[in-house]
């Protein structure tokens, strides 16, 4: 049997479910031979749309599970009592080793407690941090934390920052990864009380490339690798950054098309807009992983397409190659009793 790369997708989760998440995980298995997944939901459903397509038959398993958490359902009383959902099973796969990596579009909340309570933190890890590639005029930085930690305390950051070092050192190649705090002002005497707390500590590792903070209008020009925040202004700057994103998309597609001289001058720069529009796709980095956990656990989109969770599914290849987990471990200096 082939070495493969295991991933349990949540097959029901997502505003797009099922027919985007399958259709994602049908071309994943195409462009990758070593990937084999696990489509975890309600069978029939499941059988009912894998009949559009043709695809190695090997690399595709169905688990059934006949709940499903919504996304309005309070999160932890939802993993508690849902058992059988698609997203409790596919945490369980991956909590049991079955499974390497844990993928799902489906309620955030639901993600984010069963990450912690089924497959667990590592130990040494205080709170694990949601984070996201985001598109810079330099090619991408990593977001932490988007969404997972709303009242975060200064050693909680820290972590962070470290984990995305070794993130982006080791999944985008960076050899030294510029780490920055999201602040009102370059000075270190402005932020807030964590921001202010947080500084000193950033400042004296050892282990990181700290260069001290980062207003968010300059996050879009790369001027850091990693941008550490707490949850509510990470969230913040990903939203922000999606809507403005599909505005400026909106604006410029009406440009074009407002007379026939602006539809002549689009035919022609149509195939450098495209490359250029597409590499500020969000869908094109994958979903975000929830770093710090015995476990793989990747959020996506809710809105989730097809190609959001082919790269989603591919980027658990590099994760499981570069050994991430085990990279984190060892950076918070405490190693996992066995």
């Amino acid at each position: 049997m082939a070495d493969y790369v295991k991933v349990a997708l949540d097959a029901m989760g997502g505003d797009n479910a099922p027919v985007e998440i399958i259709k994602g995980a049908v071309e994943a298995v195409e462009q990758e031979k070593k990937i084999k997944v696990f489509l975890v939901g309600k069978e029939d459903v499941i059988k009912e749309e894998l009949k559009k397509y043709t695809y190695p038959a090997e690399q595709i398993e169905i688990v059934p599970a006949s709940q499903v958490i919504e996304t309005a359902e309070p999160p932890v009383n939802a993993i508690r009592s849902k058992k059988d959902s698609s997203i409790v099973k596919a945490l369980h796969l991956v909590k049991e080793g079955q499974c390497d990596a844990f993928v799902s579009a489906g309620s955030t909340g639901a993600v984010l407690v069963g990450g912690q309570v089924l497959v667990g933190r590592a130990k040494g890890v205080e709170r694990p941090p949601l984070a996201p590639l985001i598109p810079t005029e330099n090619g991408v930085s990593l977001l932490i934390d988007c969404g997972a930690n709303v009242d975060a305390r200064p050693s909680h950051l820290v972590q962070f920052a470290k984990m995305g070092s070794i993130y982006m050192k080791n999944i985008m190649n960076v050899p030294n990864p510029r780490v920055a705090i999201v602040n009102i002002g370059a000075e270190e005497e402005k932020g807030n009380a964590l921001v202010k707390e947080t500084f000193p500590l950033l400042k004296e590792c050892k282990d990181i490339n700290f260069i001290g903070s980062i207003e968010a209008r300059d996050i879009p020009a790369g001027a850091a690798d990693v941008i550490v925040c707490e949850a509510f202004v990470g969230n913040v700057i990903l939203k922000l950054y999606e809507g403005v994103g599909a505005t400026l998309l909106k604006k410029v597609k009406g440009g074009m098309m407002s007379s026939l001289r602006s539809k002549i001058g689009a035919l022609l720069v149509k195939p450098a807009l495209k490359q250029t529009l597409k590499s500020f796709d969000l869908d094109e980095y994958g979903g975000a992983p929830l770093l710090g956990l015995k476990g793989l656990v990747v959020k996506t989109h809710g809105s989730s397409k097809a190609v959001e969770i082919r790269n989603t599914i591919l980027q658990c290849v590099t994760f499981k190659e570069q050994g991430i987990i085990e990279k984190i471990k060892e950076s918070l200096a405490v190693k996992e009793q066995e």
